[in-house]
C-alpha cells in the first residue's frame, strides 16, 4: 500500500529514466508488502513525479551543484500505513530506494566523479522521508482502508512472522489509549484488534470507574 513521490530538478530524468526508475521503485514496493506481487498490491504500488524548476530547489544557499553529490538532488517521500514497517523494514527502504535511483541514473563509484564531491559520496543528495498514515486515515474507493484489509490485498499471510508484528504493534498502542484514557471511539487500533480488545476493555474500564464508589 506504499505510496512514493520523487520530487527532481527540471533536466534530471529523461523519459527513459523516469519509467526505469518507476519500475525498480514499484518492485521496492512489492518486497514492502512482503513480496506477494498480488494484483492489488500492484494497484495500491503509485510513484509519482514532480519535477522541480532549477531556480525552485535550492541547496546549501545556492541553486549550483557546489553542494549536491552525483546523481543530483533527488527527494522521495515514501507513504506508508501506520504499523506496516518496524525500524529494520524502514531502513531497507532507505536503501533499497537510493540505490534504485542510482541503477536508474547509471551513477556508481567508478563514474561518479563528476562532482566536486568523491565518488565514495554517490547518492548523499537523495534524501528519503518516510511517512506514515494514522490507521483510519487511509481511504480507498471512498472507504477507510486499514491494515486488517490490506495485508489480504497485497498478499501478507495473517500467520507470517510480520502481521504478527503488526497485530503485537496495535495491540500495544490500543493498550496505551486505554491507560491514557482515550475515548473507545478515538479509532487509530486496527480493525480486530479495536473490535474484540480495545474498545472491550476501555468500556470495562469506564464502567469501572463509573461504579467504583467515591472516596470520603
Amino acid at each position: 500500500m506504499p505510496i512514493m513521490e520523487v520530487q527532481y530538478r527540471a533536466g534530471d530524468l529523461d523519459p527513459a529514466t523516469k519509467a526505469d526508475l518507476a519500475e525498480r521503485l514499484t518492485q521496492i514496493m512489492i518486497r514492502m508488502e512482503g513480496g506477494g506481487d498480488t494484483f492489488g498490491g500492484r494497484a495500491f504500488a503509485w510513484v509519482l513525479f514532480r519535477e522541480l524548476s532549477t531556480d525552485d530547489w535550492w541547496a546549501g544557499g545556492e541553486t549550483a551543484e557546489t553542494y549536491v553529490y552525483p546523481p543530483g538532488r533527488f527527494l522521495v517521500h515514501v507513504t506508508i500505513p501506520e504499523g506496516y514497517m518496524n525500524a529494520e523494514h524502514k531502513n531497507e527502504v532507505h536503501d533499497w530506494v537510493a540505490a534504485a535511483i542510482l541503477k536508474a541514473k547509471g551513477v556508481s563509484g567508478e563514474n561518479a566523479d563528476k562532482s566536486p564531491a568523491s565518488s565514495k559520496s554517490a547518492g548523499k543528495s537523495i534524501l528519503t522521508v518516510i511517512d506514515e498514515v494514522t490507521e483510519g486515515n487511509w481511504g480507498w474507493a471512498g472507504l477507510p482502508l486499514g491494515m486488517a484489509k490490506i495485508a489480504p490485498a497485497v498478499g501478507l499471510a495473517k500467520t507470517s512472522e510480520r502481521f504478527a508484528w503488526t497485530t503485537a504493534y496495535f495491540t500495544a498502542k490500543a493498550r496505551e489509549r486505554i491507560s491514557a484514557g482515550y475515548p473507545a471511539d478515538a479509532g487509530g487500533i486496527m480493525a480486530g484488534i479495536e473490535g474484540s480488545t480495545a474498545t472491550a476493555q476501555a468500556n470495562a474500564a469506564g464502567q469501572s470507574r463509573t461504579a467504583a464508589p467515591a472516596k470520603s
